[in-house]
């Protein structure tokens, strides 16, 4: 029997679009995840697996994986993904990911290996930090180089400081993740490219996808609602050439900010995991779980690129925001003719919250 696929955190679209790329193509999939309520858990492709969060019993999140393996193992957000490279050794799991993982996250390293980046200082004090505002110019952004910690405490990735007092504070904040202070890249979320690749351990690459945020939410700092297709040599070339310097083979996803000013793409940040939008370039012909799955396992997996199709990609629905309906065909993240249960479920979850609103 093959191995099967673990896909860890199935919480919502980033972990059920996993799920749904594996179990069509026949691969058997457990989803895991410590909530119940988890939509992945909806999926007529999956055997649900409660286990521990990894941010509370480590071990025991441990424990869960090495009891469904071997197996290949998807981790879908980060938490989950710096807990099992940490046991990689211990796991009898193939992973999608490089082994210096740790290195590889810390946004410090990725800027200094990328071409390309916003103005960035690394302050040692508040005095500094508001020193490095000054600087750059407000608005600033105040970010950690070790995001995990900081998103897990306050919610957020980055705080948009205006001023020094919103630099001493937002400092004050980040000082035990190495704060950044990086200059407010102007233009909008469609400013926003993506290359989504799987690189093997040669750092060949079997998949290649590119495409852009059109709206985020909230805006600004926030997770896609609205993307579309659409290849930009320069983004693939300088996401390749990052990866390969990095030594990031696996999966990832890198985002640019094109500037407006100088029309240069820079550097955001690299995800070496499945990022929220990924079933986009499943839509365009680049399958990135199967494909990661099957090289994983030995199969022979010949390099693909997206087609030249443009497609959108739209989460239609949110808990306190508008439906978002482009012109169809569209990419829905949640509904499925042949696993409709997640989405009837997700509409139902954000229907009675407008009710308790109202």
């Amino acid at each position: 029997m093959a191995p099967p696929a673990i896909v860890v955190d199935v919480g919502f679209v980033n972990g059920l679009s996993a799920i749904r790329s594996l179990g069509r193509a026949g691969v058997r999939v457990f989803a895991v995840d410590h909530r119940s309520s988890a939509l992945g858990f909806r999926s007529r492709f999956a055997t649900n697996v409660v286990a521990p969060s990894p941010l509370a019993d480590e071990d025991g999140f441990v424990a869960a994986l090495r009891a469904l393996g071997p197996g290949v193992v998807f981790a879908t957000h980060d938490e989950g993904l710096e807990a099992i490279a940490r046991h990689r050794d211990e796991l009898e799991l193939a992973c999608p990911f490089p082994r210096d993982l740790a290195r590889i996250q810390r946004k410090r390293v990725q800027l200094e290996a990328a071409r390309d980046t916003p103005e960035t200082r690394f302050p040692a004090s508040a005095a500094e930090a508001v020193a490095a505002a000054e600087e750059l110019g407000y608005p600033v952004l105040l970010k950690p180089s070790e995001p995990v910690g900081f998103r897990q405490r306050y919610g957020r990735q980055a705080v948009v400081c205006r001023s020094p007092r919103e630099v001493e504070e937002a400092f004050a904040q980040t000082e035990p993740w190495e704060p950044m202070v990086q200059e407010l890249i102007p233009g909008g979320d469609d400013e926003l490219y993506s290359l989504g690749a799987y690189l093997n351990e040669s750092l060949e690459p079997l998949g290649l996808f590119c495409g852009r945020k059109l709206v985020q939410t909230p805006p600004g700092i926030g997770t896609a609602r609205l993307a579309e297709a659409v290849w930009v040599q320069e983004v693939v070339d300088s996401g390749l050439e990052l990866m390969r310097r990095l030594g990031c083979n696996g999966l990832a996803q890198v985002e640019f900010k094109r500037d407006p000013r100088d029309g240069r793409f820079k550097l955001m940040e690299i995800n070496p995991r499945l990022w929220q939008w990924h079933s986009l370039a499943r839509a365009c012909g680049v399958d990135l779980p199967l494909i990661a799955y099957r090289d994983l396992t030995g199969e022979r997996v010949e390099p693909v690129r997206m087609d030249g199709r443009p497609r959108t990609w739209a989460l239609a629905l949110m808990p306190g925001e508008r439906p978002r309906l482009p012109r169809p065909p569209f990419v829905e993240p949640t509904f499925a003719w042949d696993d409709p249960r997640p989405g009837l479920v997700h509409g139902a979850r954000v229907l009675l919250r407008a009710v308790r609103r109202s």
